[in-house]
């Protein structure tokens, strides 16, 4: 067949993929090869589609089973709300972007597309920072960034398996043509220091440590990288912490502060998803503007925008969102775990609950509310105890410091609610490198405390110090009681935010007895959320007046000894607790200790309060049905329920 002459017109309005034929009257057919050929050839040299990063996972992303609930190509139109923030990385005035989430609302995934957006179709050297190396940064890189190159077409052609002997790809280091990308730990000052990169991915920056070794401010550290590059993008992403030190919070306040925000279906007019609007009666939320009340579905299923506090901040868009407006959340789920939270820190005392919810479901920080206790309010409530333990006790506990010279001893009652009475505060001293010092302590927590009924109790647990005096000595004293079956454990303080009052159990010492590391910081927030209570009941702790119990002026002063204040260190806000001038902190100290054992032992208050109603000391074993006759007083060394 004779090759028939074609010319192809270019137009402007004509795609590349597109080929015009213009036929002379002569030509009776055109060659379908040739046609082909032409249309190949546009193909390779046209560039690519501009797409946004949204446009880009809609087309691309396929979503992973092992790590999606909903597997399968990705649809940005599933939550609304994520679209501004990818695309905000296609805004060249747009250097930072800042998300302060909740938990489920998908800001991993938008991460991930980011990641896929830049292998696939600009590539450029990138850097992912986790809070740590291992595991987070080697379980990131493993269960997410993996899944999504495996399964996304787009994707797998690019990366090569980290197993392929050729592909000079590691779990923490993978290249494709045009850029590579480095996984790293904030905790790791080798793995931040790597060559310029122009995107920088920072996860989680609120569980970052305030200095990467002695090299400082990790984000810092991090953004030195991007300096070479005019078009670079720094992504900062976290669930917010403590007010005051949390490091998302700063960031996102020197931004645009964007709420994502939907109109009201009856009267149009936009607003946020708040939670004081939330009713817990019909499951709606009542409009800030008309009042109605309007359930869930209604309000999800409004198109929604992102509204600006500062919308000049162009350079650096900051993005808020909360589990409200999640699809993936319903607000019956959050309602139940809300009243969860609420009954923890109502019934029980214990904030911790309260504390994760607004975290992770509201996307806030915490923040103490109210004035501190002051030492004259909680002089002027104490009360006369009419017996060693006050109507109310349920259950006993200990703490106890080391010194030089003696043991300083706090016994403490509990009742419903961990509402809470100071008992004795004692001092023991002694020769603290002789047996019988300390067999004069296991005497006084052997001892049996009386109602004034006539009934009695024993100390149900006891936490001492190990960290300061005389360490070895009280490793042998305590591996005596161990030996004995006695709730007796030696405790070690680790300070710093966010660790809870039990953090872990270690064996790590010279005679491998059971030490609890306590997360002190987290059991004097505890303790000063309590002493701020004013009326009796659930949290509420209780002073005697009585002169021979211990509890002066001077044992007030030492439990209100700290404050919580909030200093730089690398450049970055933490929170410490400093002591007042003049005053001793061993009050709080025990309290704390004593609160440990509370903990340690998490009883059933019902249960409790049944047999102590009863008269049953519920520390002392039942007789042995043998027919021997049991020694009186013994008593077993732990709570019987």
């Amino acid at each position: 067949m004779r090759n028939k002459k074609i010319t192809v017109e270019e137009s402007p309005l004509v795609s590349p993929d597109t080929v015009v034929v213009k036929k002379r009257h002569k030509d009776l057919g055109i060659d379908y090869k040739t046609i082909k050929l032409f249309r190949d050839i546009a193909k390779v040299v046209a560039p690519p589609p501009i797409l946004t990063v949204s446009q880009w996972a809609d087309r691309y992303r396929k979503l992973s089973a092992e790590s999606s609930a909903e597997p399968g190509q990705w649809n940005t139109d599933r939550a609304p709300y994520q679209r501004e923030i990818m695309d905000a990385i296609n805004d060249p005035e747009c250097e930072e972007i800042v998300i302060m989430s909740s938990a489920q609302v998908g800001k991993t995934e938008l991460i991930l597309n980011i990641i896929g957006y830049f292998i696939a179709y600009d590539p450029a050297p990138m850097l992912v920072v986790q809070p740590t190396v291992k595991p987070m940064a080697e379980d990131f890189s493993k269960d997410r960034l993996s899944p999504m190159i495996r399964d996304t077409p787009s994707l797998n052609g690019k990366v090569r398996d980290v197993k392929s002997r050729t592909s000079g790809n590691t779990i923490l280091h993978k290249t494709f043509p045009g850029g590579h990308i480095t996984l790293a730990g904030a905790n790791s000052p080798s793995s931040l220091a790597s060559r310029p990169v122009r995107i920088v991915l920072m996860d989680e920056i609120d569980r970052y440590p305030a200095s990467a070794g002695s090299e400082g401010n990790p984000i810092k550290l991090v953004e030195k990288r991007t300096t070479a590059f005019w078009n670079r993008k720094k992504i900062k992403v976290s669930t917010p912490t403590i007010k005051g030190i949390s490091q998302v919070e700063k960031e996102f306040e020197s931004g645009s502060q964007e709420e994502w925000c939907v109109p009201c279906p009856v009267c149009g007019k936009y607003q946020p998803y708040e939670w004081p609007r939330i009713h817990f009666s019909d499951v709606t939320m009542e409009c800030k503007f008309c009042g109605e009340h309007i359930p869930e579905i209604d309000w999800k299923q409004q198109t929604g925008k992102y509204i600006a506090k500062f919308p000049e901040r162009r350079r650096k868009r900051s993005f808020h969102l909360n589990e409200l407006a999640s699809p993936w959340k319903h607000w019956e789920e959050i309602i139940r775990e809300f009243k969860e939270a609420q009954h923890e820190l109502k019934v029980n005392g214990d904030i911790n609950k309260m504390k994760t919810w607004i975290n992770t479901t509201l996307g806030e920080t915490w923040e103490e509310r109210g004035a501190s206790a002051d030492d004259d309010s909680l002089i002027g409530r104490r009360e006369k105890y009419e017996a060693e333990i006050p109507d109310g006790v349920l259950l006993l506990t200990a703490g106890v410091d080391v010194q030089d010279d003696r043991f300083e001893i706090e016994i403490t009652g509990w009742g419903r609610g961990y509402e809470s009475w100071g008992v004795r505060y004692d001092k023991i001293f002694g020769d603290m490198e002789k047996d019988e010092t300390w067999d004069k302590l296991e005497e006084y927590l052997d001892r049996e405390l009386y109602f004034a009924s006539g009934s009695g109790l024993l100390i149900a647990c006891t936490c001492i110090d190990t960290g300061g005096h005389y360490t070895t000595e009280c490793y042998k004293w305590l591996k005596k009681m161990e030996a004995k079956n006695k709730k007796i454990y030696g405790i070690k303080g680790m300070g710093g935010p966010g660790i809870p009052l039990i953090h872990k159990v270690s064996k790590n010492n010279e005679y491998k007895v059971k030490i609890f590391i306590l997360g002190v910081d987290s059991g004097k927030e505890i303790l000063m959320t309590r002493l701020k209570i004013e009326e009796e009941g659930p949290g509420y702790c209780h002073f005697p007046s009585n002169s021979e119990l211990g509890y002066n002026e001077t044992y007030i002063k030492g439990l209100n000894s700290e404050q919580r204040v909030v200093e730089l260190k690398d450049g970055r806000p933490v929170i410490k607790w400093k002591k007042k001038a003049g005053t001793r902190n061993e009050p709080l100290d025990l309290r704390n200790y004593s609160t440990a054992a509370a903990e340690i032992l998490r009883p059933n208050f019902e249960i409790l309060e049944k047999k102590v109603k009863a008269g049953i000391n519920y520390m002392k074993k039942a007789p042995a049905k043998t027919g021997k006759k049991r020694k009186t007083g013994a008593v077993s060394r732990g709570v019987q329920l």
